[in-house]
C-alpha cells in the first residue's frame, strides 16, 4: 500500500537534488520545510517553489533548529552532505563531521518528532573500485575515500534507526547525478556540469586520468522520482537500494557528446588521476525496479540536451 505524504522536511533542500525534489513535492500538494547553510545551496535554486516552501537558514548539527524545523514532519528527505570526494580527502575531520554527526543528528531528530520516514541520500561511492559490474545492493564494501566511508556509516546508522527504534529508513545510494541546477563553479563538482559550463564558455575541459573510466549517469528527475517512491512504497522501508540506469558512458564520450551540442572542437587538458576516484561505475536496479517500482525514464541524451539548454540561459 502507498503512502502520502502530508509534510516534509528536506535537508540541504536549497542544493542541487534538493531544490528538484522540493520543487516535486509542492507540485503534488505537499507542506515543504527546508533546512540549509547555503554552503553549497543556493536561495535561488528555490526561486520556483516561492513562498510555498517553509527556508530555515541553518545547519543540520544545530539541535535547536532541528527540532524546530522537524515538528509536525512526517517524511525527511535528507539530501544535506559535504558531497566532494577531492574535499573528503582533503579535509575527513571537516567533511565526517557533516556526513557522519549531522546524519546521526537528523535520524534522532526525525526519532524524537515521530516522523514516519527518513529518506536518506546515500552513494555508489562506499563500493570502491571492486571491478565487479554492475554494483549489486549485495556486495562488499570498499571504500576508497573519507566520503565513501562516512556514506557507509550513514546507512549503518539509519538501518540501526529502522530495526532499534521503529523510524522506518530507506537508503539511496545515488550513481552520478546531472541536470540543471548542479554548480559548475568548484573543481569538485559534477563532470557534466564543469563540461556543459566549459562547453557553453568555449574552454576546453580538464580530464583527470586517460578518460576511459565509465559512469552511470542518472537525470536528476528520475532521483526525485525514486526519493518520492522511497518515501510512500511500504515496501521500500528498511531497505538499501542503487538509483541509476544501467548504463555507462566513457568520460571521453561524454566530453565529445557535449562538444557536439555546443558545436566546439576542442580538445581536452588531461591531467592525472585524482586520489579516490573510481574508474568504472554502473548500478544494477533490480532492488530499485522491485522494492521502490523505480524505471528510469529520461534518456541519457534526452537530459544532457535539457541540462546544456539550461546552461546556456545562465
Amino acid at each position: 500500500m502507498k503512502k502520502t505524504i502530508q509534510h516534509a522536511l528536506v535537508t540541504g533542500g536549497a542544493g542541487f537534488i534538493g531544490s528538484h525534489l522540493v520543487d516535486a513535492l509542492i507540485k503534488q500538494g505537499t507542506q515543504v520545510r527546508v533546512i540549509d547553510n547555503l554552503t553549497t545551496g543556493k536561495r535561488a535554486n528555490l526561486q520556483d517553489a516561492g513562498p510555498a516552501v517553509d527556508f530555515h537558514e541553518g545547519d543540520i548539527r544545530d539541535r535547536a533548529l532541528l527540532q524546530k524545523v522537524m515538528d509536525g514532519v512526517d517524511v525527511v528527505f535528507h539530501q544535506a552532505a559535504v558531497v566532494s570526494v577531492p574535499l573528503s580527502v582533503e579535509q575527513p575531520l571537516a567533511s565526517a563531521a557533516v556526513n557522519e554527526t549531522g546524519t546521526l543528528e537528523v535520524l534522532e531528530a526525525a526519532r524524537q518528532a515521530g516522523c514516519r520516514r527518513v529518506v536518506l541520500a546515500s552513494s555508489s561511492a562506499v563500493y570502491g573500485d571492486d571491478p565487479e559490474l554492475p554494483k549489486r545492493e549485495s556486495m562488499p564494501f570498499c571504500p576508497l575515500s573519507p566520503y565513501a566511508v562516512q556514506k557507509m556509516i550513514g546507512e549503518y546508522y539509519a538501518g540501526l534507526y529502522d530495526r532499534l527504534y521503529g523510524l522506518e529508513t530507506a537508503c539511496l545510494r545515488y550513481f552520478n547525478v546531472f541536470g540543471p541546477r548542479q554548480d559548475p563553479s568548484s573543481p569538485y563538482s559534477g563532470v557534466i556540469s564543469i563540461f556543459l559550463d566549459r562547453a557553453a564558455s568555449g574552454r576546453a575541459p580538464v580530464i583527470y586520468g586517460d578518460g576511459e573510466q565509465t559512469r552511470d549517469f542518472v537525470y536528476v528527475q528520475d532521483v526525485v522520482s525514486a526519493n518520492l517512491r522511497a518515501a510512500t512504497e511500504d515496501g521500500a522501508a528498511g531497505k538499501v537500494v542503487n538509483i541509476g540506469t544501467g548504463n555507462t558512458i566513457t568520460v571521453n564520450r561524454l566530453w565529445q557528446r557535449v562538444a557536439e551540442l555546443a558545436g566546439i572542437a576542442l580538445a581536452p587538458d588531461y591531467q592525472a588521476a585524482r586520489h579516490g576516484d573510481i574508474l568504472h561505475s554502473v548500478a544494477a536496479i533490480d532492488a530499485a525496479r522491485r522494492d521502490l517500482g523505480f524505471v528510469p525514464e529520461i534518456r541519457f541524451e534526452d537530459g544532457l540536451v535539457r541540462t546544456y539548454a539550461w546552461y546556456r540561459r545562465q
